[in-house]
């Protein structure tokens, strides 16, 4: 066996792992939607087929409160609702990606807990290449993220299918 191969093997069953243990996962570690995305044909990771109600919300500021406040508006969605009765997708691009970021522990901690019950978390792609120029790395993404090509691409895919839009 080559060397580099013996390394990638390495890398891939103990480095990712680490990685995800350590709170620092790559942002390729996230489930992405940049090569199979058909705006006809929105997908979710979370299928709700139930849902009565159907909500996306943006968030575009780097603003923990404007955060908190998205948060507050998902929760109190599934609370009214039920998780199986309603369908809600966060998209965050442009300074709102900085509430991906698990370094923001109380938020990473909500988006988790939100998640588990149904909420998607989508991030820009575009927005974060531009974080990239300005840094020299992607972001470091919260694992429960999901990638796609652009934030407001895909707010209007979920607008034309049926999705209330919400701006907290």
């Amino acid at each position: 066996m080559r060397h580099s191969s013996l390394f990638r093997r390495v890398l891939f069953t103990l480095g990712i792992p680490l990685l995800l243990v350590l709170g620092t996962s790559p942002a390729w570690a996230n489930v992405s939607m940049l090569h199979d995305f058909d705006y006809s044909k929105p997908t979710f990771i979370h299928n709700h087929p139930f849902a009565k109600a159907k909500v996306v919300l943006q968030v575009s500021q780097a603003d923990p409160a404007r955060w908190n406040l998205t948060l507050n508006n998902a929760q109190n969605l599934l609370n009214y609702f039920g998780q199986e009765q309603v369908q809600v997708i966060v998209v965050a691009f442009g300074p709102g990606i900085k509430m991906y970021l698990p370094k923001n522990k109380g938020i990473a901690d909500r988006i988790a807990a939100i998640n588990a019950e149904g909420v998607e978390f989508d991030v820009c792609h575009n927005s974060m290449e531009a974080f990239k120029k300005k840094t020299g790395h992607l972001p470091p993404l919260d694992p429960s993220v999901v990638i796609v090509p652009a934030g407001i691409v895909r707010i209007m895919q979920l607008e034309s299918h049926g999705f209330d839009y919400v701006k907290p």
